[in-house]
């Protein structure tokens, strides 16, 4: 017997549609690429993004096709999205932190058709433009006064959406119709499409709306930093609209100064991105003796948080600062570090530890932790193991079947991380399972040690990977990026080290580089690091 209720399909169109009915003048603020602060309604957005329909439709884009995004954070990349997910065709989101020759192939592998790109992005475009096999409409984030001159034959965006009809019919298939299109960073060969479903991504939206999760209501201003081309703006692009919460959008301007203006002029009460770009943030508060009088709540992630930024932010801004985890895979959120009832009246350094940790996994995630045989593993908050996961906004393959079979027996997907899960729920990652230093047969944490050196005064960035040893296999070594102006010296560095880890996990060495290579998405480049490193000799070997 099945139950008798009504066949309403999860497109995602319905959420900006929501949002035009029940909060019509509730705004996305955008700073554009040249400055100037841009005011959109939520009504105003759908009117645009119907307008974009309009367009894609009149360029012959259908059901299916692929219509790429290279773009900031803003209203009319937003307008972008919907106006290319509503008729079917699947939104391809570009991070132009990759090679320019890496996104000439990804746009081909996604056999993309359109390229819609802020003026940022133009000399990359035009840098590798004879590579590109299928794209044959070039749309900028423009108006016609500062459209810049191009070899692409691009069209201003304003003019091209320009007297388009709003009559575009919305959502007219099935809600397992595929809605967006995410590349991995592709660390260990080519990227790999992730293919997000509407069904998906409007789940996932709900996900994100939960008090444990992001909890953003209509009365909150959001500030996503997190940018649209990083697995879907950590959810905020969707989450923010079916609430109701104002987007303030921060475009290409993210550093500690710019940040801090809309944090303080907009008022606003959620923000979201990596801890790179709070570091920046932190040391701007403290060198002008500012304040957050507005901000209640913190989302990082992308990699794990210093204890530094996490105490500064809840002690000195009593800001809440949710530790997140997640990957493009899952759409992104896996875990939120929200404290669980049995901790929330513990001492402030039973609570700091708690949320140094990934959190907990809200309804629709499950996880779990195998051994390499695929047993599952105690939740006893020590047994490392690998990482597995499974819900109905995770990806059970990627796009063209790239990367074959991803999913066990039970249907879970392996993350490729090393964790380990207490017996509330409680997962803390301890490695990648590339990245894990395997020494005498035991694991050691390159991620412990990082996070507490990272909070040395005169460390701006640290990262600790495994060096052949004849002995042990291998041996950490310990790579500094020193804070400017200072100059740490090893001694000073092992002594930061002392008592907080396992004596046998102390690094061999330690190596100084003027900058840590970080990847696409803002994390540290290990890959790059062991090529530089490749040769080193240990002075215990």
């Amino acid at each position: 017997m099945q139950g008798i209720m009504q066949d309403w399909q999860l497109t995602t169109n319905k959420i900006l549609e929501h949002a035009k009915r029940i909060n019509p003048t509730r705004e996305i603020i955008t700073r554009r690429v040249g400055g100037e602060i841009v005011r959109t309604s939520y009504s105003q957005l759908h009117d645009l993004s119907k307008q974009v329909s309009g367009a894609l439709i009149e360029g012959g884009i259908g059901l299916g096709d692929r219509v790429a995004t290279l773009g900031w954070n803003s209203a009319r990349h937003m307008a972008a999205w919907y106006g290319t997910m509503g008729i079917g065709a699947v939104l391809h989101t570009i991070n132009p932190r990759l090679h320019p020759d890496q996104i000439a192939w990804i746009a081909n592998h996604a056999e993309d058709k359109v390229l819609i790109l802020d003026t940022t992005f133009l000399p990359i475009i035009e840098a590798v433009k004879d590579k590109f096999e299928t794209i044959k409409t070039y749309v900028i984030f423009a108006d016609a006064d500062n459209m810049p001159e191009n070899s692409l034959g691009a069209i201003a965006f304003d003019d091209w959406v320009a007297g388009k009809s709003l009559n575009a019919s919305w959502g007219d298939f099935p809600e397992e119709t595929a809605c967006g299109l995410c590349y991995t960073s592709g660390t260990t060969g080519n990227p790999k499409g992730v293919l997000y479903s509407h069904r998906s991504n409007v789940l996932h939206t709900m996900i994100t709306m939960s008090k444990d999760a992001m909890g953003m209501g209509a009365n909150d201003v959001v500030l996503p930093v997190v940018p649209m081309f990083h697995a879907n703006a950590w959810g905020l692009a969707f989450g923010c609209p079916a609430t109701g919460a104002n987007m303030v959008m921060p475009g290409a301007q993210m550093d500690g100064a710019s940040i801090y203006e809309l944090l303080d002029t907009e008022k606003v009460t959620i923000t979201a991105a990596v801890p790179t770009v709070w570091l920046g943030l932190l040391t701007y508060l403290r060198e002008n003796d500012l304040k957050l009088p507005h901000l209640n709540k913190v989302l990082i992630g992308g990699s794990a948080i210093p204890d530094a930024i996490l105490r500064a932010f809840e002690t000195e801004y009593e800001v809440d600062v949710i530790h997140a985890w997640g990957m493009t895979e899952t759409s992104p959120l896996g875990t939120l570090g929200s404290l669980p009832p049995h901790l929330m009246d513990a001492d402030i350094d039973t609570r700091m530890t708690q949320k140094l940790k990934q959190g907990r996994p809200p309804f629709g995630v499950e996880l779990k932790i195998v051994d390499d045989e695929n047993n599952d593993l105690a939740w006893d908050g020590e047994t490392s193991g690998r990482l597995v996961v499974r819900g109905p906004a995770i990806a059970a393959g990627y796009f063209k079947g790239d990367g074959g079979n991803v999913l066990d027996e039970n249907g879970f997907f392996d993350t490729g991380d090393v964790a380990n899960m207490d017996e509330f729920g409680t997962m803390q990652i301890t490695d990648r399972a590339k990245d894990v230093i395997k020494s005498g047969g035991e694991w050691i944490s390159s991620i412990d040690i990082e996070n507490i050196a990272v909070g040395h005064p005169k460390v701006a960035n640290a990262a600790a990977i495994g060096i052949y040893h004849p002995k042990w296999d291998e041996r950490p070594l310990l790579i500094i990026q020193a804070a400017p102006g200072e100059e740490p010296s090893k001694e000073e560095l092992l002594a930061q080290l002392e008592g907080k880890i396992a004596k046998w996990w102390t690094p061999d060495d330690v190596a100084f580089i003027d900058e840590i290579p970080l990847g696409a998405t803002g994390k540290i480049n290990k890959l790059k690091l062991r090529e530089i490193f490749k040769d080193y000799k240990l002075p215990t070997a």
